[in-house]
């Protein structure tokens, strides 16, 4: 799978429609905040499998998600963890999160808990189909490593504008330097009911 790919499996039409069923979002308000979010969370992506503190751990984390059964769009982000996204977002976005979540709600015109919401549904996503890309990538050559893999398949792309071509040319927020940060394995919190209240202490 190379970007192009993956990036379009991020923004189908499955993805897009149940990521507004999960956090009560229509097609349009997805597309604004992805449109934005997505290539801030690859450039994410890229530091964290480059970084030297953080590249073993997430690895690690790329490892256990690829396992994810990714078969069916709609039924992953059916079930999708918001809590466990948010903390993969945390992780991608480092001490910014904060900061860019609220840049993305003004430009979108959504709520603060709207915006965090869509964000961290597609977070579990791209982390599992980038787990089974760097495992199908070993099993043809051990030798390669997870930051190389990830090198190759980002490159010098400019995500901005594949990801705005791919929605239809909507234009993507500029990506702020981004901050490393170790990954650590941490428990999802349980309850559906506890999702309001985790993102509230994470974006205070």
């Amino acid at each position: 799978m190379d970007l192009n790919s993956l990036v379009s499996t991020m923004l189908s039409g499955d993805s897009l429609d149940n990521i507004g069923k999960v956090t009560g979002s229509s097609n349009a308000d997805v597309k604004s905040v992805l449109g934005s979010a997505l290539p801030l969370l690859l450039n994410g992506v890229s530091e964290q499998s480059q970084g030297e503190d953080t590249a073993a751990g997430f690895a690690q984390a790329l490892a256990s998600h690829s396992k994810d059964d990714t078969s069916n769009i709609a039924s992953f982000l059916g079930g999708v963890d918001l809590a466990d996204g948010a903390k993969i977002v945390g992780h991608l976005l480092g001490a910014k999160t904060q900061d860019t979540t609220k840049d993305i709600a003004t430009k979108s015109g959504l709520s603060l808990g709207t915006t965090a919401n869509i964000i961290a549904a597609i977070a579990p996503l791209l982390m599992s189909l980038l787990g089974k890309q760097t495992n199908a990538a070993q099993q043809q050559n051990s030798s390669l490593n997870v930051g190389s893999i990830i090198g190759t398949l980002l490159g010098g792309a400019d995500l901005g504008s594949l990801v705005s071509g791919i929605l239809g040319g909507g234009a993507a927020a500029p990506a702020p330097e981004p901050v490393v940060q170790q990954i650590e394995e941490e428990k999802p919190l349980s309850g559906f009911g506890k999702i309001a209240e985790f993102f509230t202490n994470l974006l205070k």
